[in-house]
């Protein structure tokens, strides 16, 4: 005979407490630990003041416990969110049998976009308490997220110019009709306002003008419809750029931001810098891939305190397709600051390119040169030298004798972001524009964090400390 389940119409003298059904070691104790533990007032969320008149709202932070779970099981529209209250025990238990409607939930995550962002911080200052970051070094990094926008939904610059131009040519024909039918005033096609038809074309025409100038201004050659502050990345991708950076004793997330710009060569000493302050350490290494390379964020991290551990990118020489001399075999002297050829001369410094941080060397005695057809194909050989030339050596010289800060860096922040895009569909976001996205984000780093200090420090224990 197999096992056999109660009967459904089967009534209970007393009923089951919905307390018995959550074991002591179930996570939704500490997600309840925890927001209860904040100061949603001062975090900044909405509603947490009740006004005397009125319909009662739902508390903030019952409907952040909703979300921090869902991001935990990668539940997170606010239809299946809806759904849940109704029917999963646990978050039964976590909201006391509430049941917010999806519009009340999905306006929750967009109202306190701030707020949200300030809950990941303060979980990251609990941890710190709780001496779950080591401070001593961090991993940066960043990935890319997809925008709620379709590939094929993009608008490029090139293809505005070229309604423009055939508005302009639709435009010239019904000022030329009008010219030839100035009597009857008919339309080229026949029938029809012909004044009305062309203020339409006009207006249509300042649109696209309009939007191909807002374009210029920010530099972009295509910009998504659906998601207007999305960026085209690479091979077509529409998305975000997300910037994390995570310490090295328990790979616990320490910040995380999103950003428009594909490269990530300009965030290493912005994310750096925000870690430090947030783990209030003086010295930090860190951990970088080659994409962070860059002189001026090397010095001003080694300003504050932050040793940089990057490979660094370097120009190649692609003279003849590598067969002339390569840049290595220039000689660069630093009292005079001057570069010596193979054949013996002096390449002294001629002008600088701003634009790329670089300082030219050329000499003229290689018009003369016996070696020049192994030098340049061009009138002459020009050596370049980057402005922090001294300092990208001295970082390349400390990573390259280093090789395991580089496979501790891809331990340390790589986990993370497959945790994240795992429980976010592949890292497909729901919300749209940049201040949203970063709440999103902002609640599925702080559900990672959680999952994390739940490993680390069991759930009894971590409940104990957020309820002291």
């Amino acid at each position: 005979m197999h096992v056999q389940g109660q009967n459904r119409d089967q009534a209970t003298l007393f009923p089951e407490r919905l307390d018995d059904l959550i074991t002591e070691d179930n996570a939704v104790r500490v997600i309840d630990a925890f927001v209860d533990s904040l100061d949603l007032k001062a975090l900044g969320f909405a509603r947490v003041q009740v006004k005397a008149t009125g319909r009662p709202p739902y508390h903030p932070g019952d409907l952040l416990k909703l979300y921090l779970y869902g991001y935990m099981h990668r539940v997170r529209s606010s239809r299946r969110l809806e759904r849940e209250c109704h029917t999963n025990l646990e978050v039964l238990w976590l909201l006391k049998r509430l049941a917010p409607d999806h519009k009340t939930i999905a306006n929750f995550r967009v109202d306190n976009r701030v707020a949200l962002t300030r809950v990941c911080r303060a979980f990251v200052q609990f941890c710190r308490s709780q001496s779950l970051y080591g401070g001593d070094s961090i991993a940066i990094d960043g990935s890319k997220f997809s925008a709620d926008n379709n590939r094929s939904r993009v608008t490029r610059k090139k293809d505005l110019k070229r309604q423009l131009q055939r508005l302009d040519t639709e435009i010239a024909t019904w000022l030329d009709a009008l010219e030839d039918n100035d009597e009857d005033d008919e339309p080229p096609s026949g029938g029809g306002d012909t004044k009305a038809a062309l203020e339409a074309l006009e207006a249509e025409r300042a649109t696209l003008t309009g939007r191909i100038k807002g374009m210029d201004e920010a530099g972009l050659e295509a910009q998504p419809d659906t998601d207007p502050e999305a960026r085209v990345m690479r091979h077509g991708h529409v998305g975000y750029n997300v910037q994390s950076s995570v310490d090295g004793k328990h790979r616990l997330i320490v910040d995380v931001d999103v950003v428009q710009s594909a490269a990530d060569q300009d965030q290493l000493y912005r994310m750096a810098r925000r870690s430090q302050r947030q783990l209030q350490e003086k010295k930090m290494q860190v951990l970088a891939d080659a994409g962070y390379s860059g002189g001026r964020h090397f010095r001003r991290c080694q300003a504050h305190g932050l040793t940089p551990y990057v490979p660094v990118n370097r120009s190649i020489n692609n003279h003849g397709d590598g067969h002339l001399f390569d840049k290595s075999m220039f000689t660069y002297h630093t009292d005079g600051d001057y570069y010596e050829c193979p054949a013996g001369e002096t390449l002294p410094k001629k002008t600088r390119n701003t634009k790329d941080r670089l300082y030219l060397y050329t000499s003229e005695a290689c018009i003369g040169c016996q070696l020049k057809e192994q030098c340049t194909t061009g009138k002459q050989r020009w050596v370049s030298r980057h402005f922090e030339a001294d300092l990208l050596n001295e970082v390349a010289d400390r990573t390259a004798a280093n090789p395991m800060m580089m496979r501790r860096r891809k331990g340390m922040v790589e986990h993370p972001f497959g945790t994240l895009k795992r429980r976010m569909d592949g890292g497909q976001l729901l919300l749209r524009c940049l201040q949203k996205v970063k709440a999103e984000i902002s609640i599925a780093a702080t559900a990672y964090n959680l999952t994390r200090a739940i490993n680390v420090l069991g759930t009894r224990r971590l409940f104990q400390a957020l309820a002291t």
